[in-house]
C-alpha cells in the first residue's frame, strides 16, 4: 500500500453524482482549493449510510472551511443515483448535499491503495490547495470514522498551512495553544498549559 501522506494526490477523472444530475469530475480542477476524498465499500449497505448522512449533515461546516467533499465507492453512477433517491428511513441516502464519485472496477482506490478484493476500505484523503495529501486515515470495513475528528484534522492543518512556524499538539481544536517546534518552544506549551493545571 503506497504512502501518500506527504506526497501528491493520484489524479484521477470520472463522473459523479449531485443533486440528482450527473457531471465529470477531475481532481486537476479542484486545485487551489482543500478536497475531502472519501471511500466507503458499497451503496446499499449498513455502515455506510450513517457516514454518508453524517458528513452531508456538517456539510455547511466544510463549505465554510473551503472544502469540497467527495464520496466514492466501486458503485456505478446510476447506483448512487438510485441510492441518493431513496428515503432515508428505507435506507437510502435522500438528500446528501456532496458529489459521489462512480469507481467501477475500483481503480481510483486502487490508485490511492485502499483497494480491499473488490470493494474501498473505510479510507479518507485530505487534500490541501497544492495537491498534496495531508493527512489520510483508513478503517476496515466493520467500523465507522468520526465526524468531529475529521472537522478536527481541516482546521488543525488549515491552521498549520497558515502559520508557518506553529505545529498542532494531540486533540488541538481552534483557540488552543500550538507549539513552536524548538526546545524553547516546547518548554514554553508545556508551561502554559500543564504547570498551571497541577
Amino acid at each position: 500500500m503506497p504512502n501518500l501522506v506527504a506526497n501528491p494526490a493520484p489524479e484521477f477523472q470520472t463522473t459523479g453524482v449531485q443533486n440528482g444530475e450527473f457531471k465529470p469530475i477531475k481532481l486537476a480542477d479542484y486545485r487551489g482549493k482543500w478536497t475531502l476524498l472519501f471511500f466507503y465499500p458499497l451503496d446499499f449497505t449498513f455502515v455506510c449510510p450513517t457516514e454518508l448522512l453524517a458528513l452531508s449533515e456538517h456539510y455547511d461546516e466544510f463549505k465554510k472551511l473551503g472544502v469540497e467533499v467527495f464520496g466514492c465507492s466501486v458503485d456505478s453512477k446510476f447506483s448512487h443515483l438510485n441510492w441518493m433517491k431513496q428515503e432515508v428511513k428505507d435506507g437510502g441516502i435522500k438528500g446528501v448535499k456532496y458529489t459521489l464519485l462512480e469507481d467501477l472496477g475500483g481503480r481510483i482506490a486502487d490508485l490511492y491503495g485502499v483497494l480491499n478484493g473488490t470493494v474501498a476500505l473505510r479510507a479518507m484523503f485530505l487534500i490541501d490547495p497544492e495537491g498534496i495529501v495531508q493527512h489520510s486515515t483508513i478503517n476496515n470495513l466493520s467500523v465507522g470514522r468520526s465526524i468531529e475528528e475529521t472537522i478536527r484534522i481541516v482546521q488543525a492543518f488549515q491552521f498549520v498551512s497558515t502559520h508557518s512556524g506553529e505545529v498542532c499538539p494531540m486533540d488541538w481544536k481552534p483557540g488552543a495553544a500550538t507549539m513552536n517546534p524548538t526546545e524553547e518552544g516546547k518548554r514554553k506549551y508545556f508551561e502554559k498549559t500543564l504547570v498551571g493545571s497541577r
